[in-house]
């Protein structure tokens, strides 16, 4: 049987897509590959964006804005001197993007300073995206900012 040229590049085709196609489903079946998404409810997050929008503006608003600082202790959240620490409530959000296993959610709780300090003994090396999302008498606010620590 003799194979003319459009047939050749019929089957030359079929046996690319079926080589591709072989290891798309392996990869997607086998756990050895981490399929999962930085966040477990991310599809909820992009329906609040406004309020994320409306929240980093009014951190953009500040005359003093949030520090955020990578010490020899530790991550050093400095919030604006003007307010009362104890007005200060909200959480920091700490994630790994290569890692969803690292990621951390601490609340926010200033007693006499308008300091915060997540000790490195708690972290591992390499990036880290740092969301603070806090609260001032009635307003809200959000920052964010990526750290590499050593």
């Amino acid at each position: 049987m003799k194979i003319n040229w459009g047939t050749g590049i019929v089957i030359a085709f079929v046996l690319f897509m079926s080589f591709i196609l072989f290891f798309v489903f392996r990869v997607q079946s086998d756990s050895k590959y981490d399929n999962e998404l930085v966040v477990e409810d991310y599809y909820k997050q992009e329906r609040i964006l406004q309020d994320v929008l409306n929240k980093e503006a009014n951190a953009a608003q500040l005359d003093q804005k949030v520090k955020i600082e990578d010490t020899e202790e530790g991550i050093l959240i400095t919030f604006p001197e003007d307010f009362t620490p104890n007005d200060i409530k909200g959480k920091v959000s700490l994630y790994r993007p290569s890692d969803q296993k690292l990621d951390n959610e601490l609340q926010i709780a200033l007693s006499t300073s308008n300091h915060l300090l997540i000790p490195k003994s708690d972290l591992a090396g390499g990036r880290w995206d740092i969301i603070t999302d806090w609260q001032y008498h009635g307003k809200s606010y959000l920052n964010k900012q990526m750290l590499n620590l050593e």
